[in-house]
């Protein structure tokens, strides 16, 4: 299996990503992981290694946060992300990993990978931490803001099988995020949906409630970009906001202190359980292509889940059952 690995992409690159891409090289032999970028900034961090797995494509350009996707994956032929996605397409390898510019991975899967047949819209797709079980995975977040019942039963048949091979679950229970649980509940694009999505070959749960999603109520949650985009910079938010109300808690005095100390271990754990580097990235599903999204801020860590989370895709032949699921379950 190879994969094309963004070494310019991300707040921290090309350090952090290098160094995720050499550990996540030593953890999976069975991979080949090609680092693109710049050559000169890349090969003095692979000095201290020499793995048979890791190689190097050099390329000349960076797409940063600042550049207009369509514009730059149109105009930077030579930009890491860009040379990433157009690998793929070629079939020198089996998928990429970025942590760079979203809407640019979202402009190069569209334009150079192409989308696959059957499916109108693809999706972001990523596991969000939750209270009572392994997380929920929620799509779309954000790759399109606007749609219609038909899209959401494709990012429910998609979700369904992410959840299945990748995730391991057996039976993903899929619910549709709206205002209440009832059928009747919702605006428009919910309420149609709820009919598109009832009776299908997944197992369709109804609609669920935000506050209910942290409790396990699913394992895949649908709803159109811009409702999964507001709901997860409102998770982010909330759960910074939580770590940094429990420091200023246990730093207030002695008695604290010595409070936190001893539940020192407890405090990790509860902190890795809800860090968003420990849960990979967000695939772009329905795309002819495996194409996954780190986040921006990724460290070394993130980005070695990440890749991980690709050779599960891979292993798992999850774009193949996306293209027979794609013809399934239409409306």
């Amino acid at each position: 299996m190879k994969l094309a690995i963004d070494a310019m992409g991300g707040d921290h690159a090309p350090d952090e990503i290098v160094k995720g891409s050499v550990q996540a090289a030593k953890t999976n032999p069975d991979l080949h992981l090609i680092l693109v970028g710049d050559s000169l900034r890349i090969r003095p961090l692979l000095a201290a290694e020499s793995l048979p797995n890791v190689s190097l494509v050099h390329t000349t350009e960076v797409i940063g946060a600042e550049d207009e996707p369509v514009k730059a994956v149109r105009r930077k032929k030579d930009a890491s992300l860009t040379v990433a996605a157009q690998m793929v397409k070629d079939g020198q390898v089996d998928g990429f990993v970025s942590a760079g510019n979203t809407g640019a991975l979202m402009a190069a899967g569209l334009l150079l990978m192409g989308r696959i047949e059957g499916i109108e819209r693809p999706a972001l797709a990523s596991v969000l931490p939750t209270f009572s079980s392994n997380g929920v995975l929620v799509l779309d977040l954000g790759a399109n803001m606007d749609a219609d019942p038909a899209h959401l039963l494709q990012y429910a048949v998609m979700g369904n099988l992410y959840a299945k091979y990748v995730l391991s679950i057996d039976r993903p229970r899929v619910g549709l995020l709206s205002v209440g649980t009832e059928a009747g509940k919702g605006n428009k694009l919910t309420k149609e949906s709820f009919e598109l999505l009832s009776g299908r070959s997944f197992d369709f749960v109804g609609n669920v409630e935000a506050r209910d999603i942290l409790y396990g109520v699913c394992d895949v949650v649908v709803c159109d970009g811009f409702v999964g985009n507001v709901m997860l910079k409102l998770m982010e938010g909330m759960g910074l906001g939580m770590f940094n109300a429990l420091k200023d808690v246990f730093m207030a005095n002695t008695v604290s202190k010595l409070a936190a100390l001893a539940l020192k271990p407890q405090l990790k754990q509860f902190k890795k359980r809800f860090d968003y580097l420990e849960y990979g990235g967000a695939p772009l599903l329905g795309v002819d292509g495996l194409c996954i999204k780190a986040h921006g801020s990724s460290n070394a860590r993130a980005l070695e889940v990440a890749i991980s989370q690709a050779r599960q895709f891979l292993l798992h032949g999850v774009l193949d059952q996306i293209r027979l699921g794609a013809g399934e379950d239409k409306g």
